[in-house]
């Protein structure tokens, strides 16, 4: 007869050693982020593309010494929403190939972790592109990032959880179309549209001497954004995965 201590492991215990709700959406992350790290593709090419854009606009629409303030806000967000579509694109492009994505649906994981996880690795591509393209349009455009950096840091942390959340639920939802590309970007950027304006005025206002005590409306309406879409998309990812 078996004992105690080498009884076979049963439900109740299997349930024990599951991980939680948090761990669930680290482990997903954590499987984006080391795909990025052994590859390099999403952030390269979306630094790159946000680089390329912000080099463009700063020749086309030179506005000679008002330039920082009336054009530099327009390219930082624009080179940053069309960045961001090619990475949400690209990262659920991988889930895609050799049925990863059924992989992922099969695994004993909430939904909601599923949505997490994933958005939580695009917020992190995100603010990696970020990094790239504020201090190129800052070079382009004669932008002093000693005086506006905290600024656009804090309007970063504000607008890329949104972006991330939305991005990675209606990405979800056009995973399966075979114009995902196009769609996404025709559903994605009217949605942006809120956080997007509040961060371009923003950063207009900063450009031009506001204080960080001066944009807390700004925030705001991105923070209010950014938990209507986390909160939508953990309430509505297992419809739309599993539809």
């Amino acid at each position: 007869m078996l004992s105690e201590t080498t009884a076979p492991a049963g439900p109740a215990s299997l349930s024990r050693r599951r991980p939680g709700w948090v761990r669930q959406s680290m482990l997903v992350a954590r499987k984006d982020l080391a795909i990025e790290l052994a590859t390099g593709e999403i952030v390269t090419t979306s630094g790159f593309f946000a680089v390329l854009v912000a080099v463009i606009a700063s020749l086309a629409f030179y506005a000679g010494q008002d330039a920082a303030e009336r054009v530099a806000p327009g390219v930082i967000w624009v080179s940053v929403a069309f960045a961001s579509v090619l990475a949400l694109s690209r990262t659920w492009q991988r889930e895609r190939e050799d049925g990863a994505l059924s992989g992922l649906l099969v695994l004993p994981i909430a939904r909601s972790a599923l949505f997490a996880g994933k958005a939580l690795g695009l917020c992190v591509f995100v603010i990696a592109v970020e990094a790239i393209i504020i201090p190129a349009a800052a070079l382009l455009f004669a932008v002093d990032l000693a005086k506006t950096g905290a600024g656009l840091a804090l309007f970063c942390l504000a607008a890329t959880p949104g972006i991330a959340a939305s991005g990675t639920l209606f990405g979800a939802m056009t995973v399966r179309t075979r114009a995902r590309d196009l769609v996404l970007a025709s559903v994605l950027f009217p949605l942006l549209a809120p956080t997007l304006l509040a961060a371009v005025a923003g950063t207009r206002e900063l450009f031009g001497g506001a204080t960080l005590g001066e944009l807390t409306d700004y925030v705001a309406l991105m923070g209010v954004f950014d938990v209507v879409f986390i909160a939508g998309g953990i309430g509505l990812f297992d419809l739309i995965i599993d539809g």
